[in-house]
């Protein structure tokens, strides 16, 4: 009898929240700004675009930025709010400070949008949009996105601080996945951002010079990758900001190699191999290191559950006029 009862309230417990969740979405639309500002799409897309022209390393950041937002207390733009006397932002977390970029380019599409159709469009779905644009145009998927979602007046440094770490184990990863609603293919998809962007040397160094504590590197890198990295990231203090590109084989395009590396020992991260030592992960990378269209087709889908974790709608929060502070 306790037994069934303990099961009677896990299945109350799964069953609000995915009620909660298909109420939420039910609030956002495909079609949210038609009326009200019909050009939105095109502005950010070209604001996105603007942006990776004068830097092709904007748009692995931008898919960082919406991912950086959504995971601290659900998508609302809180990552965006700059610090004042009485507030306390999260850009000066740890997994955010001096790595996060792409502020000034929302700000640029905000400012444009407050011009066209002001007080309209919220910060948290240019972030989402943006996202979208900057994959979409480094060759990667196109997915739709219901839109609708509205700005918090709040942040969390201490919550910014507890997001995923390249430095922990899988199965923390994974339980960090679930707090948000996201399961492990979600995961093993999402994960698939790595394939574009730039790592710093402090986030994986201990994989080239003590692994395990005795002075011996990580068994599970290539070794010609590894004596690559050694180069660009000899073990000294001064390194540990260097750049490394997460796929050496197609630096700013998003495709599936991040996959297929992962199979051969080039994961630069420590997290992005362990996805190889584990049975269900490791199926996944396989699939989509085989099967690209697979591969865009489980982003997209696991992108739009990301873009719905946690969101304000309705009368909720706020439209900000300016994205770095509340109205």
């Amino acid at each position: 009898m306790k037994d069934n009862s303990s099961k009677y309230v896990v299945f109350l417990v799964i069953s609000f929240f995915f009620l909660n969740h298909l109420l939420v979405s039910s609030q956002l639309d495909y079609r949210f700004y038609d009326a009200s500002c019909p050009n939105l799409t095109r502005i950010v897309r070209y604001g996105v675009w603007m942006a990776v022209s004068n830097d092709t390393r904007m748009a692995a950041s931008l898919l960082r930025l919406h991912f950086h937002d959504c995971f601290v207390n659900g998508c609302d733009g809180s990552l965006l709010l700059d610090d004042t006397n009485t507030f306390k932002g999260e850009k000066n977390a740890l997994p955010n400070v001096n790595s996060v970029r792409g502020y000034e380019v929302i700000d640029n599409i905000k400012a444009v949008l407050e011009k066209v159709c002001p007080c309209v469009v919220s910060c948290t779905d240019i972030v989402t949009l943006a996202a979208r644009e900057a994959v979409y145009l480094a060759g990667g998927p196109f997915w739709q996105i219901p839109l609708g979602r509205r700005d918090g007046t709040t942040a969390s440094e201490s919550e910014a601080n507890q997001l995923p770490s390249p430095l922990e184990p899988l199965e923390n990863i994974i339980a960090k996945f679930t707090s948000k609603g996201l399961n492990v293919k979600d995961l093993v998809a999402l994960s698939g951002g790595h394939t574009f962007g730039f790592a710093r040397c402090m986030m994986f160094k201990h994989r080239l010079f003590n692994f395990d504590g005795a002075g011996n590197p990580d068994p599970e890198l290539d070794v010609m990758l590894r004596q690559n990295l050694e180069n660009n990231c000899p073990n000294q203090d001064d390194s540990n900001n260097n750049f490394a590109p997460l796929d050496a084989y197609t630096i700013n395009r998003f495709d599936n190699v991040y996959y297929r590396n992962l199979v051969n020992k080039l994961g630069l991260l420590q997290s992005d191999q362990a996805l190889m030592k584990d049975n269900t992960t490791a199926s996944l990378v396989v699939n989509y290191s085989r099967y690209p269209y697979l591969f865009y087709r489980d982003f997209g889908a696991s992108m739009v559950k990301l873009a719905n974790t946690g969101i304000l709608t309705g009368q909720k929060g706020e439209i900000r006029k300016n994205c770095r502070m509340v109205n």
